[in-house]
C-alpha cells in the first residue's frame, strides 16, 4: 500500500504558490497579495456554508465555535491563490491599469 505524506504535498504546494508569484515586481506583488486575500475572504465564506462541523451526539464545549472559526479562516488563506478568482481578479485589474494609461 501507498502511503501519502500530506506534509510533502503541503510543501511542494506552498513552493510552486511562491514560484507563481516570484516573477511579479513592486505593485504587481502587492495586486496579487490583495486579490489572494479577497479569494481567501470568499473561500471563508464557501467553508462556513458548506462545513457545518456540528455533531448532535457531543455538546458543544466552550470556544468550539471560535476554534471552528479559525480552522475555517486559516484553510482558506491557505487555499488562497488556487481556485483561479485571484488569477481572474488580478488579470481583470491588470487590463484596467492598462487601459488607463
Amino acid at each position: 500500500m501507498m502511503k501519502l505524506d500530506a506534509s510533502s504535498i503541503y510543501n511542494n504546494y506552498q513552493t510552486d504558490k511562491i514560484l507563481k508569484q516570484s516573477h511579479l515586481k513592486g505593485d504587481d506583488r502587492k495586486l496579487k497579495e490583495q486579490t489572494n486575500e479577497f479569494e481567501a475572504l470568499i473561500l471563508k465564506f464557501f467553508l462556513d456554508t458548506s462545513l457545518k462541523l456540528d455533531n448532535p451526539l457531543y455538546p458543544k464545549e466552550a470556544g468550539t465555535e471560535i476554534y471552528q472559526s479559525m480552522y475555517k479562516e486559516s484553510l482558506s488563506k491557505q487555499l488562497s491563490g488556487s481556485f483561479g478568482y485571484s488569477e481572474l481578479l488580478f488579470n481583470f485589474l491588470k487590463e484596467q491599469e492598462v487601459g488607463k494609461r
